[in-house]
Order: structure tokens, then C-alpha cells, then sequence
């Protein structure tokens, strides 16, 4: 099944890479590459990583050949920006937040194959074979532009580097960065900023001359609109996804500066920009690329492979164009038969109480807080997936995530597989002494028959549902599934069934802990140590479950008795979730209210440290 056994976040320890086979389903996964200069929190996980991962289980779960590839995001300015506050180099910035991030996503169970970085020689590599291609194909052109230079830093200010009033009517944020506004979501020129000053010393900097190259976007644009008009039918883009790609192109594709005057990138492979490197948005999406490449010497197989392999990218509803209109425009341009995105899955933005999240101020809960609070990791997963912001914005209340806790993981689904276990674990005489009994004709007890079709149909929705990415929508389902095991064991009175009619209960006994292993199949995309503990109190090994028989069918979910042979003898039945009380919600929401950036700093220091340890012992 999902691969219970191998979900580390790294890929580490693996053996012989995957590789496209043919006549299976190749899936190949990415998730947006988060930014490495901070902690992730909470909005960042479930908004790309987490539910991405989520989809690379269901998909290994399903028996798809499924790759899923993702990494930090090292170059341009922000790294620049944070080495020059931490007074180190940009390489040390990198090395400390990746750790950092790894051991986030690492606690969280997600089963990356790969989780690398951009700031390699593979990503060099790729980066400037891409760029070449462009220029040989006349899809570049060079440009003189005006920027903004302080002369107190003695440099060219990067977007990041450059804050001031955004010029949008109506938005007039008096913080807006020079690439975009944080208030409106407007992308910006630095130029364009109503009173610009350098976010290094303050001071006003002014509009200077600059030589740069650029990407011919309106001279793609019939491949791209051809490309974007098939593949958002045939992939289901998501309505977000297709909103902001459609704006994007009634706007008016403009030309778009690929390099910048940086010392941290990806040097630029031509004699007249020498002392540039590419931009930070050019260069990023390319990373999934050069991070497959460092994952398998067989990249190509998976990326110049578009009859069998379907891309699926997740992310943010911010990093939309860049997945959408840049980086297929650029791949398109190199003239390469590249693998293209098939599927966009984006999410909306995850708010904190009473607020946004935010790295940059340090509001709300980051990755490593959610470990600190001693709340089980499959309760964070469960509770970011039933409020995955699919459609609009959704809010992070400690109030909500113990009402969810307390009813639908304790009451609903912890109660179900409980009764059930603790009932057939009881000595004989009082249970079945963990035994599971034999069941014939399960299929004509009348009851039984009509649970098992609603099981049918939900497995069905939930399939479907997972298929077209709705990862709510199937958490949904699968739980729906625990509530009609509960009400099933309720309508027939197991307990009374044992005494008067034994052949009936072994019947709804049977059935019943046929519905736990389903249940822990169907949730493992969700809650994996959730599952693993679920299938070691049945004492049945987890890389042998399955939701499907030997031909990959479905059905055998209308037959729920028949997922546990009868004489299997189960393990010992334990609580598997634990209340969570008012007082303990009181003291995480005055825990967390206040800024979050000193606590991601120390954890940041506390890395660094281990860092140094490790380089000293010589490992």
C-alpha cells in the first residue's frame, strides 16, 4: 500500500531509483519549492508539501508508479537579504534552513523521493542548458533597463531589497516589496514604488541604467495559449489556477527580465552578463528538474516524457503563473519534447485566529511549534487537511482543531476501531479471545448487505474524489465510512447478537473489523502513523494491505468481511487519540499569540549548532 515503510522526507536509504515502466501510470509529483530563508509554518505545509504528499500516497496506494520530488529554493535576494542580517554568507544561510526545513517535513511524515536544493551544480547544469537553447532559438532579447541603485550599499537594489508604497489605486500599502504588493497580490516593477527606499539603510535610492535579457513571452504566446486551452481541460485545472492564468494572458503577456545583479544564482552562460545570474523565478522552477536529476541520472525519462508521464504540481495560489504561463513558456521555447503539467492543484491561504500568517512578521504556528505542542502528528495532518483552503480562504482556530480532535478523530473514528477490537480481543466466552471468527453467508445478512453497499459507494466517491485531486473531499468520505461503522454496530447490537445469536455476530464482528482495515487504507494518504498503528493492533504487516485486489479492482470493498481471513488473530487494542482539554487549548492560544520569529530564530540557532557539531566530528 502507500508505502508505509519508506516515508522518510529525503530519500534517503532508498535503493534502485524509479524510472517510468511502461504500460503503468507514471505520475511524477512536485510541490512548490519552499523559500529557505525562514521556518515553515503551518499555511506553507498544507499548501503545497502536505497536500502533495497526500496525493503521492493515494497515488502508491493505488499501485501508480508515482515520483515525488521536491527541495529548498536557495537563490536571489531574499538569501542574500537574510545572510547580510545573520552576517554570513548566503551558503550558510542555505545550509542552516535546509536542515531545518528537512526535519519540519520530516516530523510531519512526508514521503518525498527526493528532497534536494537548488543551489547545486546539477541545477547550474540544467539552468544553463535551458538557457542556451533559448538563445540559439531567438526567444531571448537584450534590453536596457532602469532600475533603482542605492549609493549608500553601492548597488543595484533587487526587487526584495526595495520597499515603498504601491502604486495600485485603492491598495496605497505603504510596505509593498518591489516585486509584489503583500496587501492586493499586484506584481510590481521596483521603479513603479511611490517613495522607493533601500530595506538595507533606509535611504531614497534612484533610477540608474542597466543592461539585461529577457524572455519573449508575447512571441510565445500562441504555443503557450495552445498548451494552456488543452491541458487545463484535459488536467482539471483547478478554478483558481485557471482564474489567475487567464488574467495573466488578458492583461497582455510583456517581455520578462530573466537575470539580475546578483552574486548569489546561477551565473548567466554568456559574455556580456558575466557578472549576473539568472533570476530567482527563471531558476526556480527548473529546480524540480535539476533536483530529479540529482535523484536519478535517468531524469529525462521522467521530464522528456510527456506520452508517459503526467506532471502534477502543487502549490500556493501565489506561484500560480510562474507554473502556468512562465516555466511551461520556457520550457516550450527550448523546442525539447518536455514533460508539461498536466494537473495544477493550488490552494488558497490558511489564516491564523486572528490574523495572516507571516514569516516575515512571525505570526502563527511554524512547523516546528506543531512538534513542541507534544499533539501527534497525525492530528496536525488530519486538522490541516479537513480545512485545506481549496476554494477560499480558511481559518486556524485552536478552539476548532480540539472540536475536530475530540468528536471526529476520538468519538468518530477512534471509537469505531476500539469497540470493534476491544470486542473480539475479549476472552472467550465474553469476545472472541482475538480471534476473528468465520463469516459465511455474510452476504445475505440483511444489515450487512446494506452497509456494504453504502461502503461501496463511498469508496467509490472517495476514489473519484482523489483522482480530480480533492483531498477534502476524500478525507470526507473515508470518514464517513467510520460513521457507518458506528451506526452499524449500534443497529445491531453486537453485544446482545453474541449471547442470542452468535452466527449474526460473528457475521457484524467480521464485517466490522473488515471496516478498520479499510478505514486504515483509505486514511493512510492522510494520517500514515495513524494507519501504522491501526494495522499493527490488527497485527497485519502494512506494505501487505491493499484497498485493491490483485487486478487493481476496487470491488472488494463491497465485501468488507473479506479483507481479514477468519482465525487471524489480531494484536492488543488501544486508545488511538487522545482528548484534548479546554485548559490545554487556553494555554497553546496564549502560547502562540504573541510573535513567533524569537522561537523560529532559536530553533534556527539550535541547527546551526548541530551544524557545526557535525562538521567538526567530520560526518
Amino acid at each position: 500500500m502507500g508505502d508505509l515503510s519508506s516515508s522518510n522526507s529525503s530519500g534517503e536509504g532508498r535503493t534502485v531509483p524509479k524510472v517510468p515502466i511502461p504500460g503503468k501510470r507514471n505520475i511524477l509529483i512536485t510541490s512548490a519549492l519552499p523559500y529557505v530563508n525562514n521556518v515553515p509554518h503551518l499555511g506553507n505545509i498544507i499548501g503545497s508539501v502536505l497536500s502533495a504528499d497526500v496525493f503521492a500516497r493515494y497515488c502508491r496506494l493505488r499501485g501508480y508508479n508515482a515520483l515525488y520530488i521536491c527541495g529548498t529554493d536557495e537563490y536571489g535576494t531574499a538569501t542574500e537579504t537574510k545572510a547580510m542580517e545573520e552576517n554570513c554568507t548566503p551558503k550558510e544561510i542555505c545550509d542552516k534552513y535546509h536542515a531545518i526545513h528537512r526535519e519540519v517535513y520530516k516530523w510531519f511524515n512526508i514521503s518525498f523521493d527526493e528532497f534536494g536544493r537548488t543551489s547545486t551544480p546539477q541545477q547550474t547544469e540544467v539552468c544553463q542548458a535551458i538557457f542556451k537553447l533559448l538563445l540559439e532559438n531567438n526567444w531571448l532579447s537584450e534590453n536596457t533597463i532602469q532600475q533603482l541603485y542605492c549609493d549608500t550599499c553601492k548597488r543595484f537594489l533587487a526587487d526584495r531589497l526595495v520597499e515603498g508604497i504601491c502604486p495600485t489605486e485603492g491598495c496605497n500599502y505603504d510596505s509593498a516589496r518591489g516585486d509584489q504588493c503583500e496587501k492586493c497580490g499586484k506584481l510590481l516593477n521596483p521603479t513603479e514604488l511611490k517613495d522607493p527606499r533601500c530595506k538595507v539603510c533606509c535611504n531614497t535610492p534612484h533610477i540608474r541604467d542597466t543592461n539585461h535579457l529577457f524572455l519573449e513571452l508575447p512571441l510565445l504566446k500562441d504555443k503557450l495559449v495552445k498548451y494552456i486551452e488543452s491541458m487545463s481541460v484535459a488536467g482539471s485545472w483547478s478554478q483558481n489556477a485557471i482564474q489567475a492564468t487567464y488574467a495573466w494572458l488578458k492583461e497582455g503577456l510583456k517581455q520578462r527580465c530573466i537575470t539580475r545583479d546578483l552574486k548569489w544564482g546561477v551565473p548567466v552562460p554568456h559574455e556580456k552578463f558575466m557578472d549576473k545570474v539568472f533570476y530567482v523565478w527563471f531558476d526556480a522552477p527548473i529546480g524540480y528538474v535539476s533536483i530529479t536529476s540529482c535523484y536519478t541520472p535517468d531524469w529525462e525519462k521522467w521530464w522528456k516524457n510527456p506520452e508517459n508521464v503526467e506532471l502534477y504540481q502543487f502549490m500556493g495560489k501565489d506561484n500560480v503563473p510562474f507554473h502556468t504561463v512562465m516555466f511551461p513558456s520556457t520550457l516550450l521555447g527550448t523546442g525539447e519534447n518536455w514533460t508539461l503539467m498536466k494537473t495544477i492543484s493550488v490552494t488558497e491561504y490558511l489564516n491564523y485566529e486572528a490574523g495572516k500568517f507571516s514569516k516575515s512578521k512571525g505570526i502563527g504556528v511554524f512547523g516546528n511549534d506543531a512538534k513542541d505542542t507534544n499533539i501527534p502528528v497525525e492530528v496536525w495532518r488530519y486538522y490541516l487537511l479537513t480545512n485545506r483552503p481549496e476554494v477560499s480562504d480558511t481559518l486556524f482556530t485552536w478552539s476548532d482543531l480540539q472540536a475536530k480532535l475530540n468528536s471526529e478523530l476520538l468519538n468518530n473514528l477512534g471509537n469505531f476501531i476500539n469497540r470493534v477490537l476491544s470486542f473480539i480481543a475479549k476472552p472467550p466466552g465474553t469476545g472472541y479471545g482475538s480471534i476473528i471468527p468465520d463469516a459465511p453467508n455474510a452476504d445475505s445478512h440483511l444489515l450487512t448487505k446494506k452497509l456494504a453497499e453504502e461502503v461501496g459507494k463511498y469508496v467509490e466517491q472517495y476514489v473519484e474524489a482523489m483522482e480530480k485531486v480533492k483531498l477534502k473531499q476524500g478525507l470526507k468520505t473515508a470518514m464517513s465510512i467510520s460513521s457507518e461503522g458506528n451506526a452499524y454496530l449500534q443497529e445491531s447490537q453486537f453485544w446482545k447478537l453474541f449471547k442470542e445469536d452468535q452466527s449474526s455476530c460473528n457475521i457484524v464482528m467480521r464485517t466490522s473489523v473488515g471496516l478498520v482495515y479499510l478505514l486504515a487504507c483509505l486514511l493512510e494518504p492522510f494520517m500514515p502513523s495513524f494507519s501504522f498503528e491501526v494495522f499493527k493492533q490488527l497485527n497485519f504487516p502494512p506494505e501487505k494491505a491493499s484497498l485493491c485486489d490483485e487486478k487493481g479492482d476496487i470491488d472488494r470493498a463491497k465485501r468488507p468481511w473479506e479483507f481479514l481471513p477468519p482465525n487471524h488473530k489480531i494484536g492488543t487494542p488501544e486508545p488511538l487519540f487522545k482528548e484534548l482539554k479546554d485548559e490545554e487549548v487556553d494555554f497553546f492560544r496564549k502560547k502562540f499569540a504573541g510573535s513567533q520569529a524569537e522561537r523560529a530564530e532559536a530553533e534556527a540557532a539550535k541547527v546551526a549548532e548541530q551544524l557545526k557539531k557535525t562538521k567538526v566530528s567530520g560526518h
